[in-house]
């Protein structure tokens, strides 16, 4: 009876490090996913004034144009 003891609570140790050990390595694969989708990035666009590319985001845009700063949407705009 002592053995059957034993080798039941051997399993259950057994079954649950197997199952840590998947969940470990699910959550690991979600974490890698997740810093890959937030390394696409966004759109870049071109300064209409001095031809430097930056990121959307970060642009001024004026009249359907994009400019790296407001000197350079200014300037541009000048008659």
């Amino acid at each position: 009876m002592g053995r059957l003891l034993f080798f039941a609570l051997i399993a259950v140790l057994a079954f649950w490090v197997i199952r840590s050990y998947r969940r470990a390595l699910k959550k690991r694969d979600e974490e890698v996913h997740r810093e890959s989708s937030s390394l696409e990035g966004e759109d870049m666009v071109r300064c209409t004034h001095c031809g430097v590319h930056l990121p959307r985001s970060e642009s001024i845009a004026s009249e359907g144009k994009f400019f790296c700063s407001e000197e350079h949407r200014r300037l541009h705009l000048q008659p």
